[in-house]
């Protein structure tokens, strides 16, 4: 079952054809493409950290448009060091005060374990240098993104951070509460 809009692959269609499909929709995007006239600092002043599920349409979601916020998307939605970075760079250079996180129902991180890294290593030899972030309890998963965002250093506005679960069956969102 596709849930997208556009066919699935075939089954004899390759990456390379899936690729060159959307560079083609790229080249119908540009024809009538008009800058808008923006600079990268987000006119809501907030900064989306959400998984990176393709069932997340967070721009109609959130009742967003282009330029509005900085997206910041991972394999669960967690916040890691380089979610810092991307948060970081975000307040300090761009302007941004808040920080939403999203984290969905039925995410794929719940049914990993850390036994995908030693996995991995026994198939190529070498163990990845990052941590899977699987979890178990997604609104506990939360309440940990919405604590390292809170208690690192390099980040100035952390009065304004909330936490939320999308429910991918309703697309309601529920907040969740911010950790003591």
């Amino acid at each position: 079952m596709t849930t997208s809009a556009h066919p699935a692959p075939g089954p004899s269609e390759t990456g390379t054809e899936v690729t060159d499909r959307l560079v083609r929709a790229n080249e119908r995007y540009a024809a009538d493409f008009e800058d808008p006239g923006m600079d990268a600092r987000p006119v809501l002043r907030v900064a989306v950290v959400a998984c990176m599920d393709a069932r997340l349409d967070l721009h109609a979601a959130l009742g967003l448009e282009l330029g509005d916020c900085h997206t910041i998307r991972n394999a669960g939605g967690v916040v890691t060091e380089d979610v810092i970075r991307s948060l970081t760079i975000s307040q300090r250079a761009l302007g941004t005060r808040s920080v939403i996180l999203i984290h969905h129902t039925g995410c794929g991180l719940e049914s990993l374990t850390e036994d995908f890294r030693h996995e991995l290593e026994d198939e190529v030899g070498q163990r990845p240098s990052w941590a899977v972030e699987a979890f178990r309890d997604v609104d506990q998963d939360v309440r940990q993104s919405m604590r390292r965002v809170r208690t690192s250093p390099f980040l100035l506005h952390k009065d304004d951070v909330r936490g939320f679960v999308f429910d991918v069956k309703s697309g309601l969102l529920r907040e969740i509460e911010a950790p003591l």
